[in-house]
């Protein structure tokens, strides 16, 4: 029996006044953690509530692309090797939800129209995405990391990438070992500039670094971006581990929140 936990970030580059935000999310993870929940449910449900949320570049608030339109990616995983991803899906104000459905798939991922034509099949709403407002560069990703009682990890991540980038462009989010990576007892989740967390394979990197070395949630974020990312280059990184409460590290400002439920 694990104690259930969850933690969140709001993206690398916002500034803390959203954190209230990130924590209402991490509250309704909670809530179902604490009424026996699974890990999926609860991050799925958190990063809903993210993606609902206009002042985050993920979902409702993604931001436009050179050409005017908002496309989305998502992902999740879980520790016992399930995995499902979306990228550059339109029309999708929840694409967690439809990463979610992959999961017990005999396909992992889909992108782009073919993306779109799954979800119609299976009933999942088509409605055009407004898009927030141009995010200046900013890496303002949403993820979710939940453990559950049975000890069952989820890491979920939503964005809708970066303004002023073409189309077709593919950040960290959708990509494993980059924007995520969840093993047995372990998970971490990454934000920021996605280009030089993808040719890092920052997510997975750290996350063996803390397995193998035995370090702290804090101290192997914190190798990660000393080691692999420069200061002027904002990221930040989300953990959590098979005990404890969640982490959140960052070279920048990063609106996270962590929650530890009771024995």
């Amino acid at each position: 029996m694990s104690i259930p936990a969850v933690v969140a970030h709001g993206g690398a580059g916002p500034g803390p006044e959203r954190t209230e935000n990130v924590e209402m999310a991490v509250k309704n993870a909670a809530k179902i953690l604490e009424s026996g929940g699974s890990a999926i449910e609860a991050a799925v449900s958190a990063c809903i509530i993210l993606e609902n949320d206009p002042v985050f570049n993920a979902g409702t608030g993604g931001v436009f692309r050179t050409d005017g339109s908002v496309l989305l990616d998502a992902s999740i995983q879980t520790c016992d090797g399930s995995i499902g991803f979306v990228i550059a899906i339109k029309n999708t104000p929840n694409p967690i939800e439809v990463a979610a459905a992959l999961l017990n798939e005999d396909i992992n991922g889909l992108t782009g129209e073919g993306a779109r034509v799954w979800a119609d099949e299976r009933g999942f709403i088509n409605s055009k995405v407004q898009g927030g407002l141009p995010s200046e560069g900013i890496g303002d990703t949403v993820g979710v990391i939940a453990r559950d009682k049975n000890g069952l990890f989820a890491c979920a991540t939503s964005t809708g990438g970066c303004s002023y980038r073409p189309p077709g462009r593919v950040g960290d989010v959708p990509l494993p070992g980059s924007g995520f990576w969840t093993q047995t007892g372990l998970s971490v989740a990454a934000t920021g500039n996605g280009e030089e967390i993808t040719k890092k394979l920052l997510s997975y990197r750290v996350l063996e670094k803390i397995r193998i070395s035995k370090c702290t949630l804090s101290e192997g974020m914190a190798w990660g971006l000393e080691k692999f990312i420069d200061d002027s280059i904002s990221v930040g990184l989300i953990a959590l581990g098979d005990e404890g409460k969640g982490v959140g590290v960052s070279n920048t400002d990063m609106p996270w929140s962590a929650w530890l439920g009771d024995i």
